[in-house]
């Protein structure tokens, strides 16, 4: 790529801003976060009895994704002491509990291959070369608007700005082979010692070339339950020592199922007149993750199943529920533009 694409400053995460409530439980950890006191956790178990569904709820998604940026940058006015307030970590877990069943009741299980790297590899290769719905990907490389694109930088804001965070988790709690080849995916993802080259840094510029704000947390209101769901999700399997299994397994679908979408993603930006600067971030995923689905498969999930042969069924949950989670993603996206609306919560500045 051009000189001047390194020459670029690199944005600085600061902690998110404070989003608007969406409900009572979103309302009641905001309070709690801002020092006020109040009946938190009946508040939790009220909202938690009351919802027909986490997994759509946008009260209990924002709840959460509140308590877990504290594990992350941060959130703007808050006390960094609160990370660890007891009557918080205790509404986190009840909202846990309830996505974590959520999760493991929707989230169709693939066959268990024999606790081998080569049978594990070749299951999550089977798993995630499935093509049984919409593809978002295809809709952005040959028909989605100006506008539609500057909708899906937005609905990939939140993680993609704090790339690889949720998956760095689990570098701690693996060893050997399998911490290895993490760490080795892991450099690739923050630059390999290049602060320029983060990925993070280099979706800052994609949102910049949109006419967006690169800002950690800018778009936090405009995001839908089912994104946010995606979010916490990861946050879930990488925050838990005993998900460690599913961490590793949603990393290995996640780059699994990136090389050829992050190719169509670039075509449907050059369709629109955006330069190599700005797809840089899809054409570096081109590449990187080719590479990445194969660490990932092997020396990863499958060296992990080989250590811990207990966890094998936690590296095939993870992996479905990442392929689970970001397909209702996509599908509540391209069904608002079928529609022809948003597939935001509200318009672009």
């Amino acid at each position: 790529m051009p000189a001047t694409m390194l020459e670029d400053a690199v944005p600085v995460q600061r902690p998110m801003p404070l989003p608007e409530a969406r409900g009572p439980v979103s309302d009641a950890v905001l309070r709690a976060l801002q020092g006020a006191p109040g009946p938190l956790a009946e508040v939790v178990r009220d909202g938690l009895a009351a919802s027909p569904g986490i997994l759509d709820d946008e009260d209990l998604q924002l709840a959460l994704l509140l308590l877990y940026e504290q594990h992350y940058g941060g959130l703007a006015g808050v006390d960094d002491r609160l990370e660890w307030d007891l009557a918080l970590l205790s509404a986190r877990a009840e909202l846990e509990a309830a996505l974590e069943a959520a999760l493991r009741a929707a989230v169709p299980m693939p066959e268990r291959p024999e606790p081998t790297a080569a049978a594990v590899a070749a299951a999550l290769f089977d798993l995630t070369g499935r093509d049984d719905g919409p593809s978002l990907s295809r809709y952005v490389a040959k028909k989605a608007t100006l506008e539609q694109l500057r909708e899906f930088l937005v609905q990939r804001s939140l993680y993609t700005l704090k790339e690889a965070d949720p998956h760095s988790w689990a570098i701690p709690r693996l060893s050997a082979t399998a911490k290895a080849a993490l760490v080795e995916i892991q450099a690739d993802e923050y630059g390999g010692g290049r602060p320029q080259r983060m990925h993070s840094a280099i979706f800052a510029g994609t949102m910049r070339a949109a006419g967006l704000d690169d800002a950690y947390g800018a778009y936090v209101d405009l995001l839908p339950a089912t994104t946010m769901a995606s979010l916490n999700t990861m946050s879930l399997f990488g925050l838990h020592r005993r998900l460690r299994g599913a961490i590793v397994g949603h990393l290995a679908a996640f780059e699994m199922t990136s090389s050829v979408p992050n190719r169509l993603y670039g075509a449907g930006f050059r369709r629109h007149g955006f330069d190599e600067h700005a797809t840089w971030y899809f054409d570096e995923h081109v590449e990187a993750d080719a590479v990445h689905e194969q660490i990932a498969a092997h020396d990863l999930a499958g060296a992990l199943v080989v250590a811990e042969p207990a966890l094998l069924a936690d590296v095939l949950f993870g992996a479905a529920a990442c392929l689970f989670v970001d397909g209702r993603v996509g599908e509540q996206m391209l069904a608002a533009w079928g529609e022809g609306r948003s597939s935001l919560r509200g318009p672009l500045p």
